[in-house]
């Protein structure tokens, strides 16, 4: 590595929404970096290196050291190359926000209902469409707030857009486990529309995988959970 020179990598999973944010991220950066897919089954003696203690993809190592934890990283991409493309709004309150629907992704979304229909059937199956339907509803509400704005950050595409893009190629398989149609034109017209705003955009067509792909991935995933399918 020459001087001046950065090196960074990225351990991944192609299909991971968590993994596809630190590359979009990357990518709106214009950041040169190195992909490695992890198999995750074994682990490979990297991973378990830079990541001991969760031992999950995505990994950024930045000239040798260790970043966890996607939202972490994102937000170590915006400091880090602070030139272009920022990912935070200037405001503290706009700050905070963003956060709080970033954890929001996280800690809700993510559990009750993307593994709310991905790994469960019947009933629990049913809170999980439910639980979707609910929290696009807020998601929806939140967009709303900016008027016209095309964003989360309003004019600007930035760290809660990117945090939750990702999850545009996984509402395929939702659909198709949960046998229904999101109703996006008639519940969730401003998501649409962001939607497919984001997938203009270089970053996220390049990074984001063909829903198909990602149904086939998750058909065996599920059927580690489900028995009856």
């Amino acid at each position: 590595m020459g001087q001046g020179e950065e090196q960074v990598k990225v351990l991944s999973l192609w299909v991971s929404p968590f993994s596809m944010r630190v590359l979009i991220g990357l990518e709106e950066k214009g950041v040169t970096y190195e992909y490695r897919e992890e198999n995750l089954d074994p682990k490979s003696d990297l991973l378990l290196q830079m990541n001991p203690i969760n031992k999950t993809v995505p990994v950024l190592i930045h000239n040798g050291k260790p970043v966890n934890e996607s939202l972490i990283i994102l937000e170590y991409i915006d400091e880090a190359w602070p030139s272009s493309n920022p990912f935070m709004p200037s405001d503290p309150y706009d700050r905070a926000v963003v956060r709080f629907w970033a954890d929001f992704l996280n800690k809700k979304f993510f559990q009750d209902a993307f593994y709310g229909i991905l790994k469960t059937e019947g009933e629990a199956l049913e809170e999980g469409k439910r639980c979707m339907l609910k929290y696009l509803g807020f998601l929806e509400g939140e967009l709303s707030l900016g008027g016209g704005k095309p964003y989360f950050g309003g004019e600007q595409f930035g760290y809660l857009d990117i945090a939750f893009i990702p999850y545009a190629c996984w509402f395929h398989s939702f659909e198709t486990f949960g046998k229904w149609k999101i109703p996006w034109e008639s519940e969730f017209p401003r998501l649409q529309q962001w939607m497919e705003k984001c997938m203009e955009r270089k970053s996220v067509k390049n990074i984001l995988p063909d829903p198909l792909k990602v149904l086939e991935y998750a058909i065996p995933f599920r059927k580690k959970f489900v028995t009856s399918e």
